[in-house]
């Protein structure tokens, strides 16, 4: 009995003690490919969602101008779930478009996100490929 015990208590100390993305790998602190938005992705009952935690200067002015007062918060990527393909089906939300989107989420590695929105039925489709980042820029 206390070698089952130890046993146990070994287990979850290593889980314990792995990194976030182990547990995950989807979730985590993401950058768009222009370097202008920050996204931290996590669970939200039980699906995939994404929140703008930092946006350049830039972004927060196209914003400003699309008549978007406070760009971080918004959640950008909402309620995805994984799909028969292995990758991540949702919607994602374009803040200066006003407009939220078909989406689907593939994770080509450790530290890269292939995300792509589409109209009208999947026909025009539009992708951007997003890297893992540590920490939030400028932070």
């Amino acid at each position: 009995m206390k070698r089952v015990l130890s046993l146990a208590a070994a287990f979850m100390a290593i889980a314990v003690s792995l990194p976030a993305s182990a547990q995950s790998p989807i979730q985590g602190l993401w950058l768009n490919p222009r370097r202008t938005v920050a996204v931290r992705t996590g669970d939200c009952a039980g699906k995939l969602c994404g929140w703008i935690v930092w946006a350049a200067a830039q972004a927060r002015a196209d914003a400003r101008d699309s008549g978007i007062d406070r760009l971080i918060g918004i959640e950008l990527l909402e309620n995805y779930a994984i799909d028969d393909r292995g990758g991540w089906s949702g919607r994602v939300h374009v803040p200066d478009m006003g407009r939220d989107f078909s989406s689907t989420i593939t994770q080509r590695s450790a530290t890269e996100l292939k995300i792509e929105g589409c109209l009208i039925g999947g026909f025009i489709c539009k992708s951007q490929l997003w890297q893992r980042i540590e920490q939030v820029p400028n932070a």
